[in-house]
Parts: structure tokens; C-alpha cells; sequence
């Protein structure tokens, strides 16, 4: 059965004083204000020490380092004694003591967990002196109480209460008892207060937390575009080895039987049709990896899809270095695409296709001299080749008014 928020209210009150959370609580505040209070201490040496400039550079390498480890052990007291997990900062890496003190002292988390322990100097002690005065005050009441009852001799002797003046001490009791039950609800107040400033100052804010997302998602990615990378060219690389040998194996044996029996248009027919499978294997390899992408790099192999293009094709391939193998590999298909689709779609008679190293970025750019009128919107071709671009953080452009000329521009990151 199901209680009503009354029942459920003062059972709440009448069972605050002995609960576990209301004295983990206590605990949190009492320890907070014993590290805020040290660590206050610690960085207003610091900060004053660096007044003389001989000791400025040792008050830097020392200061940063203390901010994030008292931050550490701040979000490892919330996790401890009040299970409330604040997620740590992002840290700038960097080699080197200089780099180190100098990306620490232009990060802003840096501040911001340095305003956290300085406030907190100041709130955590005032919240640990007060519950420490309300508990001691509640329990120090109810003590004189219950001692005016059982050995109201002894009061009268050390003068600590009067037992004769009844309503005193039935104020004092009552009083005793209200704060004995208010204190949990003051405590949680003040922790729910200390847990929000933490979040606030220790945990990240809204803009590093999609900035962090962000960083993970683009990792992620790379990750599954690299591994799908490696996964078409182990996928190559079993076709060329086993499959394609194979086939290349029947066809020359079907060619032997067909120079030998001239007469049986069977084994003619069957030689053809494994030539023509030889064909197709070696044209679906080269487009799922071409091997001499991984042994020869990007220039000998689009030297390869010019040579095999219908269309005329002049290249010129200008990179300082290889680019990553991925970044290679998308490429090679933006200008095998692009050629694709000038000799099938757009009827030209001859194209350029430059690749060169911009700014950081590998640039492909693919003229054309035929129809135009080519739009990644019409066609999944061109569609799907901007995914795959984009998928590396690439950028693809398309330039093709109705009677030409095409010109389809990639530029793609060096390393993905």
C-alpha cells in the first residue's frame, strides 16, 4: 500500500536523526571543512610567496599541481562519503615543465576549481561550525534533561541548571528535542548547497561537456572509418591472394584444354566466361582497395585509373609526403568517381585531375569538359561519395553548370 506524502514527511523527520546519509553528511562537512581549510591555507602561502620573483617560478610549478590534486581529493570525498560522482575536468596535456604551467595557467578549469576551493574555505567551515554547534547544542540540552531528572542533586551542586525552575527546563527540553530533529534537514541543506558549488566549479560546464562529447564522437569515428579501411583491404587483399589466383589458375588451365580440343565450343565458351569473371574480380578489387595504393602510394595509383580511363586524362600529383592510408584511400575514390561519372554520364572528352598539399589538407580537384549539370543531390554517386568524404572531416564541392565544364573539389585532412 502506498503511504501519503504526510505519513511519508513525518516519518522522514522522526527518523532524521538516525539515519546513515544524515550522518555521512555530517561527516562530509566536517572533513570538507578540515581539507578546505588546509588547502586554503596552503594556496594563500603559495600566492603570497610569489611576491618575491626569485621564488615566482617555483610558486607556479607548485601552485597548478595543488589546485587539480585538491580537486581530486574534493570530488573523491563526494564520491566517498556522499556517493555523488563530479565527473573530472578535461586536462590539457603537454611535455614539459614550462608547457605544463603554461597550459594550466591559460586553462580555465585551472580557475575555476581555484575559485571552488577558496569559496569553499569559507562555506565549508561556517556549514561545518554550524551543524557541530546544533548537534552539540541538541544533545548537550537533552543531556542536561535527562540528568535534571535522574540526579537533579548533582545539577544543583555544580550550578549548571536549577531542577526547582520547571519551566526552564522544559523550554530547554523542548528546545533539545526541536533541534535534535531540525539539524538532519540543516545538514542536507548545506550539503545539497556544498554538492551544487562542486558541480558547478569541479565538474565541467555545458560548453566543455559537448566539447568533450564532440572529441570522443570524432575519436570514435576515426576509429570505425579506420577500421573499415582495414577491413576492405584485408577483404582485398584475401580476393587478389586466393580467390583471383584461383581464377587465374582455371582460366589458363580452360585455355590449354581449348587449344587442344578447337573443336568443343563448350570449353571455348567456358574460357571466355572465366576470363570475363577474371575481369570482373580484378575491376571489383581494384575498386574495394587497390593494392598498389598500400605498396606504391596515391600518385602510381591514380597514374593507374588514368591509364584505364576512357577519357584522356592529365594528372598531376604534387604531395610532399604520403598522407594517412585512409585519407589515401578516399582520394583515390573521389578521383576514380569523378572520372567514372565524366566518361559515363557527362560524355567528355578529356579531363585534369591535381592533387597537391593546401594549408594542411590534401586537396583533389577534377575538371571535366563534358555535359554538366552534375548535383549531389541527383545522383546516390555523388551522394555517397560526399558521405565518405565528410566522413573523414573531408569538405566536397561540386561545380558543374548545365554545359559544362565539371569541377568536383575535395579537400581532405592529412592525417584522419
Amino acid at each position: 500500500m502506498k503511504r501519503n506524502k504526510p505519513d511519508a514527511l513525518w516519518r522522514e523527520i522522526l527518523l532524521g536523526p538516525v539515519r546513515a546519509r544524515t550522518w555521512w553528511a555530517t561527516v562530509h562537512l566536517v572533513t570538507g571543512a578540515l581539507v578546505s581549510g588546509a588547502g586554503l591555507v596552503l594556496l594563500a602561502l603559495l600566492c603570497s610567496s610569489a611576491m618575491l620573483l626569485v621564488t615566482l617560478p617555483l610558486v607556479l610549478a607548485l601552485l597548478f599541481p595543488l589546485v587539480w590534486g585538491l580537486a581530486r581529493l574534493h570530488r573523491s570525498r563526494f564520491a566517498g562519503l556522499l556517493g555523488q560522482r563530479i565527473e573530472p575536468l578535461p586536462r590539457k596535456p603537454a611535455e614539459g615543465l614550462r608547457e605544463r604551467v603554461a597550459a594550466e595557467a591559460f586553462d580555465r578549469s585551472t580557475w575555476r576549481q581555484a575559485g571552488f576551493h577558496v569559496a569553499a574555505g569559507v562555506t565549508e567551515t561556517g556549514s561545518a561550525l554550524l551543524v557541530a554547534a546544533l548537534w552539540s547544542t541538541a544533545f548537550g540540552l537533552l543531556f542536561l534533561s535527562a540528568l535534571s531528572l535522574a540526579a537533579p542533586r548533582l545539577l544543583r551542586d555544580t550550578s549548571l541548571l536549577d531542577p526547582s525552575n520547571a519551566q526552564l527546563e522544559t523550554a530547554l527540553l523542548l528546545l533539545g528535542v526541536f533541534l535534535l530533529f531540525a539539524t538532519p534537514w540543516v545538514v542536507r541543506a548545506l550539503t545539497a548547497l556544498d554538492v551544487a558549488m562542486a558541480r558547478a566549479l569541479l565538474g565541467p560546464d555545458q560548453a566543455k561537456r559537448l566539447s568533450h562529447r564532440v572529441e570522443v564522437l570524432t575519436e570514435s569515428r576515426s576509429a570505425v572509418v579506420d577500421a573499415a579501411d582495414a577491413e576492405r583491404r584485408r577483404i582485398e587483399r584475401d580476393l587478389h591472394d586466393g580467390t583471383q589466383q584461383r581464377l587465374v589458375s582455371l582460366a589458363m588451365n580452360l585455355g590449354m584444354a581449348r587449344a587442344m580440343n578447337p573443336d568443343l565450343p563448350e570449353i571455348a565458351e567456358a574460357h571466355e566466361e572465366a576470363k570475363l569473371a577474371l575481369a570482373e574480380l580484378r575491376d571489383f578489387v581494384r575498386g574495394l582497395h587497390p593494392a598498389v595504393l598500400n605498396d606504391r602510394g596515391l600518385d602510381a595509383a591514380l597514374s593507374g585509373i588514368a591509364a584505364r580511363s576512357p577519357v584522356p586524362v592529365t594528372l598531376a600529383v604534387d604531395l610532399p609526403a604520403r598522407p594517412s592510408p585512409t585519407t589515401e584511400a578516399v582520394a583515390y575514390f573521389v578521383v576514380s568517381e569523378a572520372l567514372a561519372n565524366a566518361a559515363k554520364h557527362a560524355r567528355a572528352g578529356s579531363a585534369e585531375v591535381a592533387v597537391s598539399h593546401v594549408r594542411g589538407v590534401v586537396r583533389v580537384v577534377v575538371t571535366d569538359d563534358g555535359v554538366g549539370g552534375a548535383h549531389p543531390g541527383k545522383g546516390s554517386g555523388l551522394r555517397g561519395l560526399a558521405q565518405r568524404v565528410e566522413s573523414i572531416d573531408g569538405t566536397l564541392t561540386v561545380h558543374s553548370p548545365v554545359g559544362g565544364p565539371t569541377t568536383l573539389t575535395a579537400e581532405l585532412p592529412c592525417a584522419s
